[in-house]
């Protein structure tokens, strides 16, 4: 996991953004529940943003696992909004921006 958050203080603002470097066998849901609370200065077990309330998780996920034939969806990305901040999300990273 690598997270780069813009200053390095708890909790952004508006124009900050956090990009969070997902692990091979992480779930695009669990990588965007991470950066959501990073961004917001929170604890991801404490956040107070339910994903489920923006997008369906396992949905998210099945847009992002191998395909049938075994190789990897190296292309694409997933934009949707969360309160007042973006949440991209790509195969390899998930970027919070406010």
């Amino acid at each position: 996991m690598n997270e780069r958050t813009t200053p390095n203080t708890p909790g952004c603002g508006f124009g900050q953004r956090v990009q969070y470097d997902r692990d091979d066998n992480e779930p695009p849901s669990i990588a965007v529940a991470t950066a959501l609370a990073t961004y917001h200065g929170e604890d991801v077990t404490d956040s107070s943003v339910r994903l489920y309330d923006y997008i369906d998780p396992e949905a998210l996920d099945s847009l992002f696992v191998r395909t049938y034939g075994g190789g990897d969806r190296s292309t694409g990305t997933v934009v949707f909004d969360v309160d007042d901040v973006t949440v991209t999300v790509s195969p390899e990273q998930v970027e919070v921006t406010g």
